[in-house]
């Protein structure tokens, strides 16, 4: 890509769960705007970071890691997976290259051969990987399957080949003008990018059965005091015994979550707020059309 050339558009980040999505958006976009966790499903929304180069932008649409659906809530995830590989201009197909092959890895690369768009591979969590020669039997399976523009291997976490990454995936966008400003990093609204930062330290405090049950929405947002708002969040789940987990005894664990999300929603800000944590029990919400709407999970 000469100097002289401008290139934009929208690439998709697609991966199964744990692949290190959520963790390249972040670190691309300098703010955490995605939930990351070491849980599968942590990525619920369609999530677009705008990376802005000297000759080029990337929007990125991190998207829900692929998994087989069984609830409505996944069923919709899956279609913003879907919708994502079919309106973008250049596929990112981001793969773990510290675990074996698997039959989920076999169905991601199914929705890049069935998109027929042209795709870049990922290859990260190299950090993890002592003697690089072990990549090679990696990549010669991908380059059997696909025409890959480009496979890349890379450290989401560390940051290793980041740079390289971008510029390759840059040259492969269409010319064209910067499709945002280029001081905005995220299309998401600022009430979703909180909900999910109190729902990240959720993940991080609770055992395996209650991230699946979990969601959180912004309520209100209150700027009477504009120097220190108060931010209203709900925290729902399907049974009172995981309201109990949550809350914790004496209302600590909620506290400390409250603690450590407020943490990062100062830093975001750049200011001082105030933040009202609540639960709510709602039988099967993963199931019901009308919660899922209102909580952004949309069709």
């Amino acid at each position: 890509m000469s100097d002289s050339t401008f290139h934009s558009g929208y690439v998709a980040l697609i991966g199964r769960p744990n692949a290190g999505k959520s963790t390249l958006l972040n670190r691309l976009v300098g703010e955490k705007i995605a939930a990351v966790s070491n849980k599968p499903q942590t990525t619920r929304h369609k999530i677009q970071g705008v990376v802005t180069l000297d000759n080029g932008q990337i929007v990125f649409v991190d998207t829900p890691g692929v998994h087989k659906p069984g609830y409505l809530l996944n069923r919709r995830m899956m279609a913003a997976v879907q919708d994502a590989v079919l309106s973008v201009d250049l596929v990112v197909l981001m793969r773990d290259a510290s675990v074996s092959t698997g039959n989920g890895d076999r169905f991601v690369l199914d929705l890049v051969k069935n998109s027929g768009k042209p795709a870049v591979l990922i290859l990260n969590k190299i950090d993890k990987i002592r003697d690089k020669t072990q990549l090679l039997p990696l990549i010669e399976f991908y380059s059997k399957e696909y025409d890959f523009a480009e496979i890349i291997p890379v450290s989401a976490l560390k940051g290793e080949a980041v740079d390289i990454m971008l510029a390759n995936i840059a040259k492969h966008l269409p010319e064209g003008e910067p499709i945002f400003a280029e001081d905005e990093l995220t299309d998401q609204p600022m009430r979703m990018i909180v909900a999910e930062m109190v729902r990240e330290k959720i993940l991080a405090s609770t055992g395996e059965e209650i991230p699946y049950v979990t969601a959180v929405v912004t309520e209100r947002w209150d700027e009477s005091d504009p120097e220190k708002p108060v931010i209203y969040c709900a925290i729902y789940v399907e049974r009172p015994s995981q309201k109990a987990i949550i809350i914790g005894r004496g209302g600590a664990k909620l506290k400390q979550i409250g603690i450590e999300a407020r943490r990062d929603i100062e830093n975001l800000l750049g200011r001082h707020v105030h933040l009202q944590l609540f639960v709510k029990v709602v039988e099967d919400w993963r199931n019901k059309e009308r919660d899922l709407d209102e909580m952004g999970i949309r069709e």
